[in-house]
């Protein structure tokens, strides 16, 4: 049995481990409630979590840093055990221990604030690799006890076997990022339509009301207001939910699954937990009818072409 055949044994089997729903959802429900308890910092705190100011998952960039860091330790403590590395190994090893436990926390807010999204077997995976990482973080706290106790052999052990947690969940959140798209972007960036391209009657349009249409196969959002008829991609970049159904506010477009807010006028997310913007599109109005195309410069405002404009 080959390697790939084996690791895919095993995500098979966490994706049918029906019994991991029931903790996942009271996990999932204690990190809500401590995000009430934040008040009314709670959305701006998830969207820092989330990443929404760094304009792509946080979670991904910092994992690096544990990872990076054990991987320096691993390296240290042979170095150390050998007698290779000179009398400053040891505390140089423990230096990056420390680095890499702190990565990790900050790493562990992040992920589980992206995980609580997450739903069925994706969920399960998520939650067996936090409980991973959990793992490894005890392992790595508490050989750093150990080290600082002087006990250097069952510090380097410890370590050792933190870090081979440490790999097996970094495969766990590859499926979660590339099967499952977990933090990924799944707006649909096509560029087409590439000219204007009829999509709806005007007398269609309700002030204020998204309404879902399609452009040569493109998804997307019209919506009629002060600034005249403005156009976005009409699925959402987060987890793929039909902005369609989704409504105002205060001017922002709003989406129907997990709350995140876009702007009209730059498709930049302004809530979370989307990251990612929406593709923009230019429109107008020509017999009655409302017409699209793809805007080459997704992050300029919307543009709104009138007729005399579009005939020049």
């Amino acid at each position: 049995m080959t390697v790939r055949a084996v690791l895919e044994r095993a995500v098979h089997a966490i994706e049918r481990w029906q019994v991991l729903d029931a903790p996942g959802y009271q996990v999932e429900h204690g990190l809500s409630l401590t995000f009430l308890l934040a008040g009314r910092r709670a959305r701006q705190l998830q969207d820092v979590l989330h990443g929404v100011w760094f304009g792509h998952p946080l979670h991904p960039a910092l994992v690096t840093l544990p990872v990076g860091a054990w991987s320096a330790a691993l390296l240290l403590d042979g170095l150390d055990a050998t007698g290779r590395g000179g009398p400053g190994t040891g505390r140089a090893a423990r230096t990056v221990v420390k680095l890499g436990v702190g990565g990790a926390v900050a790493s562990a807010a992040t992920g589980l604030t992206d995980w609580q999204h997450a739903h069925d077997e994706g969920r399960r995976v998520g939650l067996v690799h936090g409980a991973l990482n959990s793992t490894a973080l005890a392992l790595y706290t508490w050989s750093l006890a150990d080290r600082a106790r002087g006990h250097a052999a069952r510090a380097r052990a410890s370590a050792a076997a933190g870090y081979a947690i440490t790999l097996t969940s970094a495969y766990l959140g590859g499926v979660l990022s590339y099967r499952y798209r977990l933090g990924t972007d799944h707006a649909d960036r096509r560029n087409e339509p590439r000219r204007f391209t009829p999509v709806l009657d005007e007398s269609d349009l309700v002030e204020g009301r998204p309404v879902a249409v399609d452009a040569d196969g493109v998804p997307l959002v019209l919506v009629a207001g002060d600034a005249g008829v403005q156009a976005v991609g009409g699925i959402c970049p987060h987890q793929g939910a039909p902005l369609g159904e989704g409504w105002l506010h205060q001017g922002e477009l709003v989406c129907p699954w997990h709350g995140s807010r876009f702007s009209l006028d730059s498709g930049e997310p302004a809530q979370g937990p989307a990251t990612a913007p929406l593709p923009c599109y230019e429109t107008r109005t020509r017999d009655g009818r409302v017409e699209v195309r793809r805007r080459a410069r997704w992050r300029t405002p919307t543009a709104v072409t009138t007729v005399e404009e579009a005939s020049r």
